[in-house]
């Protein structure tokens, strides 16, 4: 946050950065600006192929996974074609019935505890928080849970942007596309069954772009609301009760998140279709914006509390960027799908751990070195050891 007041006392709500390589953007973090960008799809596409850095970029750069190339999937089209990929992935969205998803969650996450709750201690992040997502996100799109360890893992090397980022992105495309060969051959009631049965045909190859984007959009920021929410629970005295059975204080944790540390910080991103201005900077045709969602939530413009001086939260407000805004903003479906695998991971790790407390100073926490997402890397927790659920039946 300190980096952020830094940035908009020097340059204003549009940031020039270098990427690596020293490759030109802009980070948008004016919350007014946000909003022209994510509302304005004329002047800001999403469209990398009007990028002007295309002949510049090293093979081997890192962000090419997260910046992305034209290609047929949800995440790179644009107009009529985007809507027409929209329709099919909410129809199948749609289709996900609320209380099997919750079904999904509880049992997914007690198998969770059930491998640390005896233990006296854990890393909620590498033992609850990062693989509880991607269990439910791999069941309902049609995957077994024996291979979710490996999806985890190369979703993970893709987001950080690190040396196994191009790795992980072939992995999880190789992954990807072979739901889609099983499920042409044995569908079931899945979402890549009911992308697939859409009445607008696809290629086997869009199916598998869409399901790529829908998986990278949903596990590690849904993960990284898990580890922060839990973490915000431990450490700031707004959220005590959570911790004593005050459950209806767990949504107002969940949006104080969504707020003070949105998992992902910075998207990528909008191309200017021609010449403007936006914050008082001038914008060439082909420039790369970023989207600095936390930059835009945290602008002193409208950062303003909603439920007085006593507890300094927002109540119910959610006019945040956490999930983007405009026509490509996360489908609502997907952001209740989101929302259920957090509330019911937090509530059934405090219902089976209620004296689970912070086990290191929590000004020892680092965070993830992501410029992407927003998570802390570790999490380490004590408790009183319970027996686990499975072992008791």
């Amino acid at each position: 946050m300190e980096l952020y007041r830094e940035m908009r006392r020097d340059h204003g709500s549009v940031v020039p950065v270098l990427l690596p390589a020293d490759i030109p953007a802009w980070l948008v973090i004016g919350y007014q600006e946000m909003y022209q960008v994510t509302n304005d799809s004329a002047c800001f596409p999403r469209d990398s192929g009007l990028w002007n850095q295309w002949d510049n970029l090293p093979q081997d750069w890192p962000l090419r996974p997260m910046i992305g190339q034209r290609q047929p999937s949800i995440y790179y089209t644009v107009g009529a074609e985007h809507r027409r990929h929209l329709q099919m992935v909410q129809s199948a969205l749609d289709n996900v019935s609320p209380l099997e998803l919750n079904k999904h969650c509880e049992e997914l996450a007690d198998q969770l505890l059930d491998t640390f709750c005896a233990s006296a201690e854990a890393d909620i992040i590498a033992d609850y928080a990062k693989p509880l997502p991607i269990l439910v996100l791999a069941r309902i799109l049609g995957f077994p849970d024996s291979e979710t360890p490996a999806l985890s893992k190369a979703m993970s090397d893709m987001a950080d942007g690190g040396a196994d980022a191009l790795e992980g992105f072939g992995q999880f495309a190789a992954m990807m596309h072979q739901l889609v060969a099983v499920k042409r051959v044995s569908p079931g009631p899945d979402v890549t069954s009911w992308m697939m049965a859409y009445p607008d045909g696809f290629t086997d190859e869009e199916y598998a772009l869409d399901l790529m984007a829908i998986t990278a959009a949903g596990h590690l920021p849904t993960s990284d609301w898990i580890g922060n929410s839990v973490r915000l629970m431990l450490t700031d005295d707004r959220f005590a009760a959570s911790l004593t059975g005050g459950r209806r204080s767990v949504p107002e944790a969940m949006n104080e998140v969504l707020w003070e540390e949105t998992p992902t910080q910075i998207l990528a991103g909008r191309w200017a279709a021609w010449d403007t201005w936006l914050g008082g900077q001038r914008i060439r045709a082909g420039d790369l914006l970023l989207l600095g969602l936390a930059g835009a939530n945290a602008d002193p413009k409208v950062h303003v509390t909603t439920a007085g001086a006593e507890t300094g939260l927002r109540g119910g407000n959610s006019a945040h960027f956490a999930f983007s805004h405009g026509e490509f903003q996360c489908p609502f479906q997907a952001q209740e799908i989101a929302e259920t695998i957090v509330r019911v991971g937090i509530e059934v790790l405090l219902d089976r751990l209620p004296e689970i407390e912070l086990s290191v100073p929590a000004e020892t926490l680092t965070r993830r070195p992501s410029a992407i997402q927003q998570g802390v890397t570790a999490l380490p927790v004590r408790f009183s050891p319970s027996p686990p659920i499975k072992g008791t039946q």
